[in-house]
């Protein structure tokens, strides 16, 4: 074979790769707001009848079911995005209903499949699949064409709006926020009215104060820039009390920041830092200063030395017929 044919072999195959791994793994489809695991894991749970209103199931059974019909990347995979979608620190609105450990929001990971029991959200339920067997959308076999699968959900739930996404592809990537349903759906309302659509801002499941809002009118109309957001606390005493922090920080990995941040003499007049965090009182982490710290300062310096302060980044790409295409919000309810 000549360098040209073998070059020309190469180019063909990574490109044909390239548009697999957009279209297959890493891009959310724009009208349900879901990536082709996420869309194969809840249509297999229902296709098995795993409902809201029967009892959990092992999740090994989610997994090999979905693995063998519908997605045969592997059980990790299936597993992790399944995962995912029950982690209430993570998605807006959870589409899974779990039982069990499924990780927490400092990165530790989900117990076994073996061990986890889950189920299908009533939100996923009503909101995504109602109405699938009537005809709502079109079905294609699955790779072993024994059975179909559904290209797309019925998504009555404005998915790719409320619930976040990331994913990254071949030069290619996305980052979905989630927001508020309430006011996914007034916007909703003012486009059908003829009215200009607009979203105050994302509403992480963490919290966090938006400090750069002046820019999200224009971020949420075009679907790409940065929204700077810091942590929530109170003064108790000597203590500074963050009671949310901002949406994807750990909270270890935010007390080894604090912690080196110290050591490093960036920041002074901090004595120790606790997680007090659990069901009852919610999220808190304490960080004990001096009697005579200045306090302003202390804060100022968690906000430029830390995590504490961050900047998360709106970039709205999804799948439109199989293409991946930049979307501002009234695109985004036009397709919806």
């Amino acid at each position: 074979m000549q360098n040209n044919d073998i070059l020309k072999e190469l180019g063909q195959n990574f490109i044909e790769y390239a548009v697999a791994v957009n279209t297959d793994r890493a891009i959310p489809d724009a009208r349900s707001g879901l990536k082709p695991v996420a869309r194969r894991i809840l249509y297999g749970a229902f296709n098995e009848g795993f409902s809201s209103n029967k009892p959990h199931i092992k999740c090994a059974n989610i997994v090999g079911n979905v693995m063998a019909k519908f997605h045969p990347h592997g059980d990790s995979s299936i597993y992790d995005a399944l995962t995912r979608l029950s982690q209430p620190w993570v998605m807006r609105y959870p589409l899974v209903d779990w039982h069990g450990n499924n990780g927490n929001r400092d990165g530790d990971p989900a117990a076994s499949y073996r061990y986890t029991e889950a189920r299908l959200s009533k939100l996923s339920e009503k909101g995504l699949l109602a109405n699938i067997r009537k005809n709502t959308v079109d079905f294609i076999p699955n790779y072993s064409e024994t059975e179909g699968e559904p290209v797309t959900l019925p998504a009555i739930f404005p998915n790719l709006l409320c619930n976040p996404n990331t994913g990254i592809g071949v030069a290619i990537a996305c980052n979905w926020l989630p927001h508020n349903l309430n006011e996914v759906a007034q916007a909703i309302y003012d486009y059908v009215d003829g009215k200009e659509p607009m979203i105050p801002g994302p509403d992480f499941p963490t919290g966090g104060l938006i400090i750069n809002g002046d820019d999200l009118p224009g971020i949420i109309k075009t679907g790409r820039g940065s929204v700077k957001i810091r942590g929530k606390y109170n003064i108790e005493n000597n203590n500074i009390v963050f009671y949310e922090i901002p949406y994807g920080t750990g909270t270890e990995d935010l007390m080894n920041e604090i912690g080196l941040a110290c050591d490093e003499e960036r920041i002074h007049g901090v004595t120790n830092i606790r997680n007090e965090s659990n069901r009852k009182k919610g999220f808190r982490l304490v960080i004990e200063c001096d009697k005579n710290a200045n306090m302003a300062t202390i804060i100022a310096s968690l906000f430029k030395e830390t995590s504490l302060q961050t900047s998360i980044s709106y970039n709205q790409v999804a799948l439109v017929d199989k293409t991946p295409t930049e979307l501002g919000l009234k695109d985004c309810i036009k397709i919806y």
